[in-house]
């Protein structure tokens, strides 16, 4: 029976609990955890570093091995041609032919000159129908290479550059997981600014609607004037249009904050003031050495000199004299059967040597080369100056949150003075000692201590963050962010 009167009454109140809204309560810790896994920037970062993945994964396999299997399968053509006879004259014969040909090739890179080795082997066909004609032509192997010489080499250059590249992306997905961070809490602090104006308008009109019940009883006893009666109910009013207006920012944040993080859409939300403030002692020589070592610029002032020197190297390359070697050695046979196109076939070679040299361009190489050394030499400016913005940006960062701790430990005091402060005046004012001018003053202050404290809390956060974001290193654990940080998956990455 009362298994039966309980399922009655889920059965009764299920419509209920289903059209009431769900609502979240989350921690800051909690909410860059859920930013980090299901917000669309965080998905982003995820997509930009696994397309770099795969680019690197690209460059590798252009020094690997590669088999290629080419033919044209078939060639067919029928047409009337003319034909000049001994005699001078033309007739136009009739042709019918076809042309087949496969070839299976491997060819390898030598990134250290810049060279090519390739190995093929390949069968043609010749079918003349009018004539009942059939030949093969066969090469059972041909071996050759291709060298520049003092030409440049893409190859080697790619080999130095690639590898930093690559890393530089590793640094730039911790760096924007960490931005996202940032702007998560950022989002964050937002909604609680919100939540605590909202919660001190609504105390204020509790207070006020108090307050104005006992200034009507004082009123009718005639210890209080109109004008004071009509000053409380004024203080009244505009509390509640402050609560109004508190109410919808609130929403407003609330929404943009729980599209950022990811939350599903009509999910509601509310967070949590943190509770506690990392002890952190941020040493500047700790972080700065932790910057240069772990933050993408290690790798991206090394590549943006070497890039600035592959293009002098091109110019100089491609400007100049400029010769090729290409050499081949195979076997060749043609016969009327396929079989027989492989039975000793005879041997071929050949030997080529192209050059070239520009003997008057009018000093269009000289000035190819000046730009690509006032280029060189602007790169190394601008890394040396970037360099050194970088790790002033970090120094004030480290600077900033000594600051920002003992900006939050006064504001936290602040606050709890002005809230007794508050209290006191309050109680003196309802025994008629204080006037109300007096009380809201008291009023003022403790709202605005409040509003300080959360946005000192605020700043120190996110000032926090901005500082893992520069260093990739995490204070607290006294760790980089890249022994902390999972890269992509192989399944995110769309690998087999």
């Amino acid at each position: 029976m009362k298994k039966t009167l309980l399922y009655i009454v889920c059965w009764a109140l299920g419509p209920l609990t289903m059209a009431q809204p769900l609502r979240r309560s989350l921690t800051l810790p909690e909410t860059i955890d859920l930013a980090l896994a299901s917000s669309i920037a965080a998905k982003q970062a995820t997509t930009n570093q696994t397309s770099s993945y795969w680019q690197y994964r690209t460059f590798k396999a252009n020094y690997r091995p590669q088999l290629a299997l080419s033919g044209t399968l078939p060639d067919f053509s029928r047409s009337t041609i003319p034909v000049v006879q001994p005699d001078g004259t033309t007739e136009f014969k009739e042709v019918s032919i076809s042309n087949s040909d496969v070839a299976l090739s491997v060819s390898q890179a030598v990134g250290l000159t810049g060279g090519q080795f390739f190995i093929s082997s390949q069968s043609q066909r010749f079918d003349d129908f009018n004539q009942g004609v059939r030949r093969y032509n066969t090469f059972p192997a041909i071996i050759g290479f291709s060298q520049p010489i003092f030409g440049y080499n893409a190859l080697a250059w790619a080999k130095k550059i690639e590898p930093l590249r690559y890393a530089e992306s590793e640094r730039q997905y911790l760096e924007d997981r960490e931005t996202v961070a940032t702007t998560a809490t950022q989002r964050f602090f937002e909604v609680l600014l919100q939540q605590v104006n909202y919660e001190i308008a609504t105390k204020n009109v509790e207070n006020n609607q108090a307050l104005f019940r006992v200034a009507e009883e004082k009123y009718r006893l005639g210890r209080l004037s109109k004008n004071e009666l009509l000053q409380l109910k004024l203080s009244l009013m505009n509390a509640q249009l402050a609560q109004a207006q508190a109410s919808t920012e609130l929403k407003t944040v609330a929404m943009q904050f729980a599209a950022y993080v990811g939350l599903p859409q009509g999910e509601k939300v509310t967070v949590q003031a943190p509770q506690n403030v990392p002890a952190l002692v941020v040493e500047e020589q700790l972080a700065l050495a932790q910057a240069r070592l772990n933050r993408k610029e290690r790798f991206l002032f090394q590549r943006q000199v070497l890039e600035a020197e592959q293009k002098m190297a091109e110019v100089r390359g491609k400007g100049g004299f400029n010769a090729d070697v290409y050499a081949t050695f195979g076997l060749t046979k043609s016969a009327n059967s396929f079989s027989e196109s492989y039975v000793r076939p005879e041997n071929q070679q050949q030997v080529t040597v192209g050059f070239s040299v520009p003997l008057v361009d009018w000093g269009r190489q000289k000035a190819n080369v000046k730009t690509a050394q006032a280029q060189l030499q602007l790169a190394q400016y601008t890394v040396q100056q970037e360099q050194t913005n970088f790790e002033q940006s970090v120094l004030t960062q480290v600077n900033q949150i000594d600051l920002l701790k003992e900006r939050l430990r006064i504001t936290a005091s602040a606050d709890s003075i002005a809230q007794e402060r508050y209290d006191i005046t309050k109680s003196t004012f309802l025994v008629g000692r204080i006037s109300i001018t007096d009380l809201n003053i008291a009023l003022q202050e403790k709202d605005q201590a409040r509003r300080a404290y959360v946005e000192a809390l605020q700043a120190f956060w996110v000032a926090y963050y901005r500082l893992r974001a520069l260093t990739l290193y995490d204070f607290e654990r006294g760790q980089p962010l890249a022994d902390l940080t999972p890269s992509p998956s192989p399944a995110e990455r769309g690998a087999r």
